[in-house]
C-alpha cells in the first residue's frame, strides 16, 4: 500500500552486535527459539535466526507436506489451521529478492518443486504508453507457485537448516512464565503436557493466533486490537492448461471495477487462479458461488476473460470470508504485555488479501525480528520487545492502516455502486491513490513507481521521489472516472449472474472512511 515499507531504522549511538548477540553471555551456548507456526512466515524466521547461530524450534498443529511433488502437496496435504491454504497467493518480489538475498536454497526448493518465474510488470511492456522494457525491470521478478506449493518449499528448506527442528502435528495450549519484574515467558506448553523451555518465543500462528488469549488467562492485560468491521468476500477459482503454458499476462494484475475487482494469480505446473473480489454487503454478489455465474461474470473483464477459457478449471468456486483488517500491539501504558514472545505477520496485523501482500509483509517482519535481535540482543528482553514494537510501528503499522483505511473507502465507492450514488470524499489519500491507478498504465514512470510499492521493494515517498512524477500522476489520472471503460455496468453485471431481481440494498448506505 501507499505508506512506508523500510527496514528497521538505525540509531547512531547503538551497535549492531551482527550474530555474536546468539549465544548467551560468557558461554559458547546457543540461544533457543521456539516458533509457534510452520507457514511461510515462522520457516522464513526460522530460517533467517538459525543462520545467526539459534537453536530453533518450529511447532506446528497441522501435519506434515505429504511429497510427492507440487501435485502431491496441492492434492493431499490438509492444513485446518490456516483458512485460506487453498486460496490464491502470492509471494512478491520484496519477500522473493529477500530469499534471494538470504536463503538462496529456500529458492532451489521452490524452483524444484516447480515455482515458476514471474514479472509483476510483465503484462504491461508491449502496451504503446510503456515502451518495453527497461534496464532493472529484473527486479520485479518473483516465482509464483500455488499456496501449498509455496509452503512445502519452504519446508523443505527449513528441514534442512542446521539447527532447526521442525514438529508438525504438534499443538500448544498454553505458554510458561516466570515472574519478576513483569511476567516473562519462557516457554510453551504443548496439548500432551509437554514444556518446551526457550529464550524467545516468536508467535506465527496467523491471523487467529490463540497467543493473545493465552496471556490474558494468566491474568496479564490484553493487548490494543482493532479489527475493522469492512467484510469482503473472495469468490476464486483454479484453472490448469493441457501443455504447462499460462495465458497472456494483464498489464496489472488488480483491476477495481462497478461493484467487485478481479485479481489474476500465476501458479506453478500450468496452474493460476482468478479471484472476483466483492463487499460482504453487497447480497446480489452472493451468486457468485455458483460455478456458471462465477463463469459468465469473469467473462466480462477483457483484460482477464482469456484467463477462464485458456484452460480447464481444476477447482469449483472457493468462497473466503474473514478478509477483515486485523491489528494488535502487545504493549500496555508503553511497557509490554510480557517479555519472552513477540508475534509476527499477521499473528500481529493482517491486510486485506486482496493486494496480495500477506505472504511478503510476514516474511519481511520475520526479517525485520532478526535485525532487531541483532541489534538488541537477548539479554534485556524488555529493550528487544519495545525496539521491536517501535520499528514494527516505524516501518509496518502504516502499511497495515492504509490497507485498513483503503478497505473503508472501497466499500463506500461499492455502496455507491449499489445505490446509483457515486461515492465522493475529500481524502487526499484515497483520490490520490485512484488518481495512480488511472495512470499506472500511461506512462512508464509512473508504471514502474506503482509497481515499486505493489511489489514491497519501495515505500511510496521512495517510489515518487523522481521530480515532476506526482504532477504527472495527477495530470493523468486526476478527476478522471473511477473505473475502466472496458468494465461492465452493474446493471449488466447483475443481469449476466442472474441476480438482476435481488436486493442488493447495502446494510449501511452512509458508509464512510472513518
Amino acid at each position: 500500500m501507499w505508506t512506508s515499507t523500510g527496514r528497521v531504522p538505525r540509531r547512531e549511538s547503538e551497535n549492531n552486535f551482527q550474530g555474536s548477540i546468539m549465544r548467551t553471555r560468557n558461554s559458547d551456548q546457543a540461544r533457543t527459539v521456539v516458533v509457534l507456526g510452520g507457514g511461510p512466515t515462522g520457516l522464513t524466521a526460522a530460517m533467517l535466526l538459525a543462520a545467526e547461530g539459534v537453536r530453533v524450534t518450529v511447532l506446528d498443529r497441522d501435519g506434515a507436506d505429504p511429497g510427492g511433488g507440487a501435485e502431491g502437496v496441492w492434492d493431499r496435504w490438509r492444513r485446518p489451521g490456516v483458512n485460506q491454504f487453498r486460496h490464491p497467493h502470492i509471494m512478491l518480489p520484496g519477500a522473493y529478492q529477500l530469499l534471494v538475498r538470504e536463503l538462496p536454497q529456500a529458492v532451489v526448493e521452490l524452483k524444484t518443486l516447480g515455482a515458476v518465474s514471474h514479472n509483476m510488470l510483465g503484462g504491461a511492456f508491449d502496451l504503446p504508453t510503456i515502451g518495453g522494457r527497461r534496464p532493472g525491470d529484473e527486479r520485479f521478478e518473483t516465482l509464483s507457485a500455488r499456496r501449498p506449493v509455496i509452503g512445502a518449499g519452504l519446508g523443505i528448506a527449513a528441514a534442512e537448516t542446521a539447527g532447526i527442528t521442525v514438529r508438525r502435528g504438534t499443538s500448544v495450549v498454553g505458554l510458561l512464565t516466570e515472574a519478576g519484574q513483569g511476567t516473562r515467558v519462557t516457554g510453551v506448553r504443548t496439548s500432551e503436557g509437554e514444556g518446551i523451555d526457550a529464550d524467545l518465543v516468536v508467535d506465527a500462528l496467523g491471523r487467529n493466533s490463540p497467543v493473545a488469549k493465552m496471556l490474558t488467562e494468566l491474568g496479564l492485560p490484553a493487548p490494543i486490537r482493532q479489527k475493522d468491521e469492512v467484510v469482503f468476500l473472495a469468490y476464486s477459482r483454479y484453472f490448469r492448461s493441457p501443455d504447462g503454458s499460462m495465458p497472456a499476462q494483464a498489464p496489472w494484475p488488480l483491476e477495481h471495477h462497478n461493484s467487485l475487482g478481479i485479481t489474476s494469480v500465476p501458479g506453478d505446473a500450468g496452474t493460476w487462479s482468478l479471484a472476483l473480489l466483492v463487499s460482504g454487503r453487497d447480497r446480489a454478489m452472493r451468486g457468485l458461488s455458483d460455478p456458471a455465474a462465477w463463469q459468465r461474470a469473469a467473462a466480462l473483464y477483457p483484460d482477464m476473460a482469456h484467463w477462464v477459457t485458456y484452460g480447464e478449471p481444476i477447482t469449483g468456486v472457493l468462497a473466503m470470508a474473514g478478509m477483515e483488517s486485523r491489528y494488535r500491539r502487545f504493549m500496555v501504558d508503553g511497557r509490554p504485555v510480557a517479555t519472552g514472545r513477540l508475534s509476527i505477520g499477521d499473528a500481529w496485523a493482517t491486510t486485506n488479501p486482496t493486494f496480495g501482500t500477506g505472504i511478503t509483509m510476514g516474511m519481511t517482519h520475520a526479517a525485520l525480528l532478526r535485525d532487531v535481535l541483532r541489534e538488541a540482543g537477548f539479554e534485556d528482553l524488555e529493550k528487544l520487545a519495545l525496539r521491536f514494537d517501535e520499528v514494527t510501528e516505524a516501518t509496518r503499522t502504516p502499511v497495515q492502516q492504509a490497507s485498513a483505511a483503503w478497505d473503508w473507502h472501497r466499500i463506500a465507492q461499492i455502496d455507491g455502486d449499489i445505490n446509483s450514488v457515486p461515492d465522493e470524499t475529500d481524502d487526499q489519500d484515497w483520490n490520490f491513490r485512484q488518481a495512480i491507478e488511472v495512470a499506472k498504465l500511461l506512462d512508464p514512470g509512473v508504471l514502474r513507481a506503482f509497481g515499486e510499492v505493489g511489489s514491497m521493494l519501495s515505500s511510496p515517498e521512495q517510489a515518487l521521489a523522481t521530480p515532476g512524477l506526482v504532477d504527472r500522476i495527477i495530470e493523468l489520472g486526476a478527476g478522471t472516472a473511477p473505473y475502466p471503460s472496458t468494465g461492465p455496468c452493474r446493471t449488466a453485471l447483475l443481469t449476466t449472474i442472474g441476480a438482476s431481481k435481488c436486493v442488493s440494498k447495502p446494510m449501511a448506505s452512509n458508509s464512510r472512511c472513518r
